[in-house]
């Protein structure tokens, strides 16, 4: 395991938002207190999901009072997973923290991620413990975690959201991947690495207005579902195999029946109950398999996830790629006086050698 140096680590966090101004000056204040605290080098990327309140206008604010605070105006609403994705591909940080706007993941726990991953944890997420949800929510968020973790090809994790930190190397891995329906806890488990789970209370809402609706949560959870596994297909095999008995022990038993009573009825009965019932039954079997054929049909389009209308405090890819080289340059030489420094100080011959093999 490789630790890393807190002296040079550089921190970007992601914050996707979507009519918050009622708490969004002090979720920064809060969150840039907590980052200054624990490394030299941060910036908040927030990314403006077609805003129709004032939220705009506050981002624009803060970004002109502190150039470490960078804002992406996306062109509208292209929904939470695609502000993610805007964020993660515009931060430059060596590790990438990404966590809601609403209040609920707690700032104060950035520093705990912090140490985990200078520690060498590539990856460092939230599993959400005391929901303060209401309860059939709570219960329909138990069970997609508990068959999305019975069913999915690989293992992620229950009760771990978006609410995490990656190590630059996953977050490039991230841009890479051509997906177009994306859900990241699915997507930071399968690339892997060294990863770390922190238990980490889910605080209440500033407000009663979720700005996910229900309709939106189970799109995600049909996203994840379908990204991750085949089950879905697979269970008709299953289905096949069953019903292909069940409709022989029910034309067998009205046939008996008809015969023995000398009435056809219940043989139509049991026809027309039999058609129906299979009729829904493929029915379904070909709307779960529209949904890998719409997600094909999507990813072919090779539509952009998000489009941006403007921008505050963030440079174009180019001037933001020499930005990253000149602080990586300036990084790399502090810690090449370090080493000097060390190599001055060290009396041991085979820590010396050490040292000077690390310098060359």
């Amino acid at each position: 395991m490789t630790s890393r140096k807190r002296s040079l680590a550089r921190i970007s966090v992601v914050l996707p938002v979507l009519n918050e101004q009622a708490i969004l000056t002090t979720l920064i204040a809060q969150i840039s207190s907590t980052l200054s605290a624990s490394v030299p080098y941060w910036n908040i990327v927030i990314v403006d999901d077609g805003s129709t309140d004032s939220s705009g206008q506050i981002m624009d604010e803060l970004a002109r009072t502190d150039s470490r605070i960078h804002v992406l105006h996306l062109a509208r609403n292209f929904g939470h997973q695609a502000a993610v994705h805007a964020g993660i591909c515009h931060a430059n940080g060596d590790a990438v923290v990404v966590m809601d706007s609403d209040g609920q993941d707690a700032p104060q726990t950035l520093a705990r991620m912090i140490d985990h991953w200078l520690d060498g944890d590539d990856v460092v997420y939230a599993v959400r413990i005391g929901r303060k949800e209401s309860l059939p929510k709570r219960l329909l968020f138990a069970a997609f975690y508990r068959i999305l973790s019975s069913v999915a090809s690989i293992q992620i994790p229950k009760n771990a959201g978006n609410f995490g930190l990656m190590d630059r190397v996953i977050v490039e891995q991230i841009r890479l991947l051509g997906e177009n329906d994306r859900y990241l806890p699915g997507l930071r488990s399968w690339i892997g690495f060294r990863q770390r789970a922190i238990p980490v209370e889910r605080l209440a809402r500033h407000d009663d207005e979720p700005r996910v609706s229900l309709k939106g949560l189970v799109s995600l959870a049909k996203t994840a579902l379908f990204s991750f596994s085949r089950v879905p297909l697979h269970a008709f095999y299953l289905l096949a195999f069953l019903f292909a008995f069940v409709a022989i022990y029910c034309f067998v038993s009205a046939a008996i029946g008809a015969t023995l009573i000398a009435s056809r009825s219940q043989l139509w009965v049991c026809v027309i109950g039999a058609t129906s019932f299979f009729g829904s039954i493929q029915s379904l079997g070909i709307a779960i398999l529209g949904e890998y054929i719409a997600r094909i049909y999507d990813q072919v389009r090779n539509r952009p996830i998000y489009v941006v209308a403007r921008s505050v405090n963030t440079c174009n890819e180019q001037c933001d790629q020499a930005k990253i080289r000149d602080e990586s340059l300036s990084r790399l030489l502090e810690q090449i006086d370090e080493l000097r420094h060390e190599l001055a100080n060290e009396s041991n011959v085979h820590s010396k050698e050490r040292l000077a093999e690390r310098l060359s």
